[in-house]
């Protein structure tokens, strides 16, 4: 492919994701295929000569799109939202065409220096403490992640690195090993398993504090377990606290949280991975109270902010390096801020600062006698569930998601077995929340009339 070609098949490409996105609603928003669909449609090596461009692109609607879950359909209320823009896109095509491998500032100075001042936009967006700024007086910084999986490890093992430090400084005699086999990490029971997994891959304990009946984690919880911790020899060392939980986005209290970190010299990450986005929003921003506590934060522009996956939006109260690499685990990193850079400039803040359907939908659960809201709904989603048994929602959601119309999963709050219902797509309207309302109460009636009387 030349460039003359490559002009028109980039042409033939927009018109074909265009097309896709505005068409998106009319696709089936879940796959219909079964595991291993894929092999059978492909040859089993790569081909010898090469094939046409036509070939290929015959290959999207016959290959792929048959087993693509439409995330961006406003009929998919699955997970957490995961964002695109077209600006965004157009970004990305710009950062594959420089292609550069931003390990250091040499490496490519604009690569470095647009993602530490796109970090700091974002930073005085949430109005986070100058401490997290790089272009301030601040001892800290922000980097790009793919993912909070990705944050959560890096703040933990940053933790580590700090605290054997410490410890070595006033007892040169005590050897890493021995250090790291007392240590300890915490964070709440609803955080996300990347929390615990980031624990396995540092080689480090990790305890889950018990949350109260918001599924919060609150001061005295973790006061009590570090007491009972410390009596036994142990060293906490980490603490992750988490503001929008995966299953119900419930906020650990991060002001009694804090002061507790900071008087026992415990590094408070805060995880804010879904939440984070909304605290651009004035109303929403008290949700972030206490940060000023934090020695580090994390949230994904890509859920919310229009920018497409990977950008995952870390800061550090550390002294600031000008090397992205050594805040990472790749070495190498790809030109993301462009995305930032295009869909800001592109949107301004008044264009991101936008929530509010999911309250729509959770007046509808409240209106049906038959349905029970089961977390508070703060942003984005709604924990819902029928009166009834844990086996009555599970048949229920089966048969939503094997209906194909909408797209739902679970989650388990005290015991209890709940569906989530969380607006994803930025083409979602108060019309698509009501037909999905409609869809799940007549399938809710058509299950309790099978009922026995």
């Amino acid at each position: 492919m030349d460039a003359a070609e490559f002009r028109r098949r980039g042409k033939e490409m927009v018109d074909y994701v265009a097309d896709y996105l505005e068409n998106i609603e009319k696709r089936q928003v879940y796959p219909d295929v079964e595991p291993g669909y894929l092999r059978s449609l492909i040859p089993e090596e790569a081909p010898e000569e090469a094939e046409s461009y036509e070939d290929v692109f015959k290959d999207i609607e016959r290959v792929i799109m048959p087993g693509v879950t439409h995330w961006h359909s406003p009929y998919f209320y699955a997970y957490f939202p995961t964002a695109n823009s077209f600006p965004a896109m157009l970004a990305d095509m710009l950062c594959g065409a420089i292609g550069c491998i931003g390990f250091s500032w040499a490496a490519s100075p604009a690569c470095t220096e647009l993602e530490t001042v796109m970090l700091d936009w974002l930073g005085k967006m949430l109005k986070l403490p100058e401490d997290f700024l790089a272009g301030t007086e601040g001892r800290g910084g922000g980097v790009i992640q793919g993912t909070a999986s990705e944050a959560t490890l890096i703040a933990l093992l940053a933790a580590r690195s700090k605290i054997v430090k410490l410890i070595q400084a006033d007892h040169p005699d005590r050897s890493e090993t021995h250090i790291i086999s007392k240590l300890v990490a915490y964070s709440s029971d609803q955080a996300h398993s990347s929390v615990e997994r980031a624990g396995l891959i540092g080689g480090l304990r990790m305890k889950k504090i018990p949350t109260d009946n918001k599924f919060s984690v609150r001061g005295d919880a973790l006061q009590k377990v570090l007491e009972e911790d410390r009596a036994t020899g142990l060293i906490p060392f980490f603490f992750c606290a988490t503001l929008g939980t995966t299953p119900s986005c419930a906020f650990d209290c991060v002001t009694e949280l804090g002061p507790i970190c900071n008087a026992e010299k415990i590094w408070m990450h805060i995880d804010a991975a879904y939440a984070g986005s909304a605290f651009i929003c004035p109303e929403f921003r008290p949700l972030l109270n206490g940060i000023e506590f934090a020695d580090s934060f994390n949230f994904n522009p890509h859920k919310w902010l229009l920018v497409n996956f990977d950008c995952s939006h870390s800061s550090y109260v550390i002294s600031h390096l000008i090397s992205l690499q050594h805040w990472q685990i790749p070495l190498g990193r790809r030109f993301r801020s462009l995305k930032i850079w295009f869909v800001f400039r592109m949107y301004g803040l008044k264009g991101l600062q936008h929530v509010g359907l999911a309250k729509e939908f959770e007046s509808l659960v409240r209106a049906d006698q038959r349905f029970e809201i089961s977390a508070d709904v703060v942003l984005g989603l709604v924990c819902f569930r029928l009166k009834g048994s844990n086996e009555l929602n599970e048949t229920l959601l089966k048969r939503i998601n094997n209906a194909r119309k909408i797209h739902l999963v679970p989650c388990q709050l005290a015991g209890k077995f709940v569906l989530r219902f969380a607006v994803c797509a930025r083409t979602t309207e108060s019309r698509h929340v009501q037909e999905a309302w409609c869809h799940i109460s007549h399938l809710a009636s058509e299950l309790l009339q099978e009922l026995p009387h």
